[in-house]
């Protein structure tokens, strides 16, 4: 009986014939286990089954858009596996762009930038890590937040006081993320004091409960975010209350005009310059796409410095 011409094993200089590729080729794609051997010649000379030639197109066709070694053996198991080896490799030319566009905008920032002002703000950028990412000012973050804080209300605070990154950067955003980055990290003296909140707690003695105050600041931020999104001026309301009673409910007081009083003042003992730098950054990094947690912070003081002027 005649064998079947698709069932006699090919040698791996006639596999190379019909896939269109060199021997070397073949023997590169088999050293790596990615083309299984079908077994050895007599002579020592490796065969390969019909469908290899299939499999061979497949690892070429992988290899061509990109996909690394490592990860076309595991794109070749099943569909399955090869629609989650794309959408990996998808993610990471994503970010390699996002990280040309980062230096293209940093590039543009410094050939923009004055002589003389030049070699500082190369000094500035070339210290961002490469590619671009939060983790200094998450870590910043963690610092400064009360350890008591439940991990949902430590990742709302993180996600309302971290700017998000943008992936297509211009040069003021690329600036502002490198002041951000540098006063986080501590390279321009140190950004290491404890949040307005937490000083305004200390200020006005007495026992504490961290978790009611950011608990009640997040509502009461939102409130002034919105009135800030408005263009409404600070003054007394619903978004002033909301923020006096989460500082009332975490320092087990009542509230009223001597309670607002001293709020007042811990608040503005509690100001400190180089936070209000973190929200400046913070706001050229976003772009102005709402208003920060900074920007609403100071809102509600204002508005209690108007109350207080009117003698509310």
């Amino acid at each position: 009986m005649e064998a079947d011409p698709g069932q006699v094993p090919l040698g791996i200089g006639e596999l190379a014939r019909r896939a269109g590729v060199t021997v070397k080729t073949v023997r590169h794609y088999s050293d790596a286990g990615l083309l299984p051997e079908a077994g050895r010649s007599a002579g020592g000379h490796r065969r390969y089954g019909a469908d290899a030639v299939d499999r061979l197109h497949r690892i070429r066709d992988l290899r061509a858009v990109g996909m690394p070694l490592p990860e076309v053996a595991g794109a070749l198991a099943d569909e399955g596996s090869l629609e989650r080896a794309l959408a990996a490799q998808l993610a990471a030319v994503d970010g390699q762009l996002t990280a040309l566009r980062w230096r293209e905008a940093a590039l543009r920032a410094l050939t923009a930038a004055p002589e003389d002002r030049r070699p500082a703000l190369l000094r500035l950028l070339g210290g961002l890590p490469q590619p671009p990412t939060s983790e200094a000012l998450v870590r910043f973050w963690h610092r400064q937040l009360p350890r008591a804080l439940p991990s949902a209300l430590r990742t709302a605070v993180l996600d309302a006081a971290v700017p998000a990154l943008p992936a297509d950067p211009r040069p003021a955003q690329v600036v502002g993320y490198a002041r951000l980055h540098a006063l986080a990290a501590g390279r321009d003296g140190g950004l290491t004091v404890r949040c307005r909140r937490v000083r305004a707690a200390a200020a006005l003695a007495g026992e504490t409960d961290p978790v009611a105050l950011y608990a009640g600041l997040g509502e009461a931020y939102a409130l002034a975010g919105a009135a800030l999104a408005a263009g409404r001026r600070p003054a007394p309301g619903p978004e002033l209350d909301s923020f006096v009673a989460a500082h009332a409910r975490a320092y087990r007081r009542r509230d009223g005009a001597g309670f607002r009083t001293g709020l007042r003042a811990s608040l503005r003992a509690g100001d400190d310059p180089r936070l209000r730098a973190y929200w400046r950054y913070a706001a050229e990094v976003s772009g102005g796409d709402g208003p920060s947690m900074g920007a609403a912070h100071d809102w509600l003081v204002a508005a209690l410095d108007a109350g207080a002027a009117a003698g509310d």
